[in-house]
This record gives structure tokens, C-alpha cells and sequence, in this order.
């Protein structure tokens, strides 16, 4: 009697591979909900902490998110996935948008993907994010933990009923490959990435209260300091991501910067 033969997974199909192709002409769809912030930081840092050719818009600015994200990563599977978007305002073309430093996500796959695919700085960490509204159903607050140390946090109260709203935001990162041999920096160039994320709000709310920033040797935003706080919103809708390389940049431009998307406590950093 023969010996029946099985699958093996570790190694796609044609048939996966065509679902595949298929799958990836679409954007990926999300619903979000998202506690969003826009505060005003010190010119000197914000030059420091950006990698040529991009550069630090004349209005020294820090975005900052916290999201609670549904994902449909198939007909019959949709993710809860939190997260958080740390980042300098830039320019580059005609397209200014963020810099992204650290993007903590909650789940690994979301984790992998956005590193490997675009280049994201995504880190995995402990998200809190609650928008139930407390007694008087108007509060919002969310955190991120890492490496038992709490470094990010907001806490707001609706207070304004902004209506719907639509906007198209760009963030930009690079697509890297260390290189296997020490001392040598990569082993091809880096590439420049642009995010683009167009959103379709259903409710935006704008906020009472604020933010914190702790230190962490591991995530130093407490570096980036909060000077004024410009814009703080809760919103509620849907956000089409999508990504394309620009060009590729000389390894020493990104090399002082790399860390920043692994944990080295040791660094010493750069006086400002």
C-alpha cells in the first residue's frame, strides 16, 4: 500500500500565488479610530533627528497618533490591531508629510509587514487605546508600553463636533538592508518610501487635554520635548494605505539614524 502524500506550506502554489497577486492591486482598506496630535517641538531637534534628502519643515512640528485599527486581512478574518505614529514634519517635492521615527504596533504581523515592506520603523509593544467615554461619555486616552517602560500617553475630552471630513497624508521612511559584513553599513542602497494615507473620517471631534512623553533608552521621544500643543482630534472612519519607492540615497546619509528603529540604550546621541 502506498504511502499518501501530503501539503507542504512553507512553499506557495501557483494557485496562492495568483490569490496573491490579486489581493495586492487592492489598497488596504482599515477602520480606524484614531486620537491624533500635532505639537510644536525645538528647530534644532527636529533638523537633528531627519535624514537627507528630506528636511525639517521651517515650523518645527512632531505628529503624533494613537489608533485602534480593524483590519480585513481576508473575507473571513479582520485583526485588531493597535498602534501608535511618532514623526517630524517634513519637506520633500511637492509632498510634505512625516518622517516616520517609531510606529509601536501591537501585533507582530502588523509588526513585519510594515518593516519589511516598506521600511517602517514598526517596533512590537503594549498599546492601551480607549474611546468608550467614561461617566460623561466624552473621554478618550491611550498609551504605549515597551520594555516595561510607559512612554507615550493621551488623555482627552470632546468638546467640539468638527463634522466629516476627507484628507490625504503622506509619511515617508526607508527601505533598508544592513549589511552581513561588520563595519560596512549596507549592502545596497537605501531606498527612500512614500506613505501615502488617504482618510475618510465619519466624525472628528476636537480635543481637551494633552500628551506625555517619558524617557525610555529604548524610545527616546522625550528627546523631541512638547512646546505647544497645535492640534489635537479624536476621529472615527477609514484609511487607505499605500506606498511607493521614490529613489535610492547614499548608505551615509541614513547610517547616523538606523538605530532608530531598534533598541541600542546605549547610544549616546548628538549635543543640540
Amino acid at each position: 500500500m502506498g504511502r499518501k502524500m501530503g501539503r507542504v506550506r512553507y512553499t506557495k502554489s501557483l494557485r496562492d500565488l495568483d490569490a496573491g497577486a490579486a489581493a495586492g492591486e487592492a489598497a488596504l482598506v482599515s477602520t480606524v479610530r484614531s486620537i491624533r496630535c500635532l505639537y510644536e517641538t525645538d528647530a534644532e531637534v527636529a533638523q537633528t533627528v531627519v535624514p537627507k534628502p528630506l528636511e525639517a519643515h521651517v515650523q518645527p512640528e512632531v505628529f503624533l497618533s494613537f489608533d485602534s485599527v480593524a483590519m480585513q486581512v481576508s473575507p473571513d478574518v479582520t485583526l485588531e490591531i493597535r498602534s501608535a505614529t511618532f514623526g517630524v514634519r517634513v519637506d520633500y517635492d511637492d509632498k510634505p508629510g512625516y518622517y516616520l521615527i517609531t510606529t509601536p504596533m501591537s501585533h507582530e504581523a502588523a509588526v513585519l509587514s510594515g518593516r519589511e515592506r516598506y521600511g517602517e520603523p514598526r517596533k512590537l509593544a503594549e498599546i492601551e487605546f480607549d474611546s468608550s467615554g467614561g461617566p460623561a461619555g466624552d473621554a478618550v486616552s491611550a498609551s504605549v508600553e515597551r520594555m516595561g517602560i510607559r512612554y507615550l500617553a493621551a488623555v482627552g475630552k470632546r468638546i467640539e463636533d468638527l463634522g466629516p471630513r476627507e484628507e490625504i497624508e503622506y509619511a515617508y521612511c526607508f527601505k533598508a538592508f544592513p549589511s552581513c559584513e561588520e563595519g560596512k553599513g549596507f549592502d545596497q542602497d537605501p531606498q527612500l518610501v512614500r506613505l501615502e494615507r488617504r482618510h475618510k473620517y465619519e466624525h472628528v471631534w476636537r480635543l481637551d487635554g494633552g500628551v506625555e512623553l517619558w524617557e525610555s533608552p529604548f524610545d527616546p521621544v522625550a528627546d523631541l520635548p512638547v512646546r505647544r500643543l497645535a492640534e489635537f482630534e479624536y476621529t472615527e472612519g477609514t484609511t487607505t494605505n499605500s506606498g511607493r519607492v521614490l529613489r535610492p540615497v547614499p548608505g551615509d546619509w541614513l547610517l547616523p539614524f538606523m538605530h532608530q528603529r531598534y533598541d541600542e540604550p546605549e547610544t549616546e546621541g548628538v549635543d543640540v
